[in-house]
């Protein structure tokens, strides 16, 4: 028996799903990149602000926890004391690719003292490192 073959339709590929899957997987991709944390320090309770923005831009992290009668840091996650700070941020200034210095971004403890924070300001200071943000929460309004 001869069957004709002028009635099957020449295959095609049809591009809707494949379209579907494309969009999903750039979809996701876009939110995976937009959920790293730009943080590269140690989770701390920060205090709260009203006008706490999220920081965006590679920075050199400085985390300071409050340990009893002391503070213990951590510069990217790696523990450092407060005499070693300032050598310590000047050799991560020479690490970090650009035309002018890195930002810092101090995560402290809200129950960290005045002092104590000042002192690490101050070997920030000293490393030559002069763009510092303190980093907050963000405050909950209640209406």
């Amino acid at each position: 028996m001869k069957l004709s073959r002028s009635s099957l339709a020449p295959p095609r590929i049809e591009m809707l799903p494949l379209i579907d899957i494309v969009f999903l997987l750039l979809v996701f991709f876009i939110y995976a990149m937009l959920s790293l944390a730009v943080h590269h320090g140690q989770a701390v309770d920060l205090p709260q602000s009203g006008s706490a923005t999220l920081e965006t831009r590679e920075a050199i992290s400085i985390t300071i926890q409050a340990t009893g009668p002391g503070v213990v840091l951590f510069v990217d996650e790696e523990s450092v004391s407060l005499e070693f700070l300032s050598a310590r941020l000047k050799m991560k200034k020479g690490t970090k690719q650009g035309a002018q210095a890195p930002d810092v971004q101090i995560f402290s403890d809200k129950s960290v003292s005045y002092q104590e924070l000042f002192q690490v300001l101050d070997s920030v200071k000293q490393a030559g490192l002069m763009r510092i943000s303190l980093q907050a929460e963000m405050a909950e309004t209640s209406r």
